[in-house]
Parts: C-alpha cells; sequence; structure tokens
C-alpha cells in the first residue's frame, strides 16, 4: 500500500501562485507515474500534470505554461508550481501514483481562486 499525503492548496487572488506538494509513503518500490488530477464542483476529474519515473511529462492544455510539475524521486515526492493562477482553475486537487498497475490517491486539496 502506498499512502499519498498532499499540501499547499489555499486562497489565493487572479495572478498568484500556489505550490502544491505530495508526499508519498507506505510500501514504496518503484512508482511509476506521479500527477495531479483536479476536480471542480459538479465537473468530473481531470488530469492536470503528469511525470514518469523518466521524467517526460504531460500537461492539460489550460495549464501549458503556467504550471510545471518535478518529482523528487529520493523523497518520493512530487510538486506543482502554479503561476498565473485564474479562478477558472478553483478545484480540488489530487495526487496520483501508479505502482505495478495500482493506483494511488491522496486526499485532496482546495485551491481557490478569486477574482
Amino acid at each position: 500500500q502506498v499512502q499519498l499525503v498532499e499540501s499547499g492548496g489555499g486562497l489565493v487572488q487572479s495572478g498568484g501562485s500556489l505550490r502544491l506538494s505530495c508526499a508519498a509513503s507506505g510500501i514504496i518500490v518503484t512508482i511509476n507515474t506521479m500527477g495531479w488530477y483536479r476536480q471542480a464542483p459538479g465537473k468530473q476529474r481531470k488530469l492536470v500534470a503528469a511525470i514518469t519515473g523518466g521524467g517526460r511529462l504531460n500537461y492539460a492544455d489550460s495549464v501549458l505554461g503556467r504550471f510545471s510539475i518535478s518529482r523528487d524521486n529520493v523523497k518520493n515526492t512530487v510538486y506543482l508550481q502554479m503561476n498565473s493562477l485564474k479562478p477558472e482553475d478553483t478545484a480540488v486537487y489530487y495526487c496520483n501514483a501508479a505502482q505495478w498497475g495500482d493506483v494511488y490517491w491522496g486526499q485532496g486539496t482546495q485551491v481557490t481562486v478569486s477574482s
């Protein structure tokens, strides 16, 4: 089992920045892809950004150029730097990790961007 704990959410004004962190713990052998998803009220959970163990990146079009994902494989931690935040970025952000075909989720952290 792998546990994921997110931190760094909060309330920020439009144009501001936040940095999310997600630390993995438990039985960790080789975590493959780690990523961030978000879910706004009444909408489906969608991919924001992902990074493979080899460093390959994938971003949703809506965050390209504004968000940056990175990971520290020693600390088993993934980060999401969010700049130029917009009200439409408001959502619960969930950390995601895959290991040996199993997928794990964090509890989510709220990000609210005021206009």
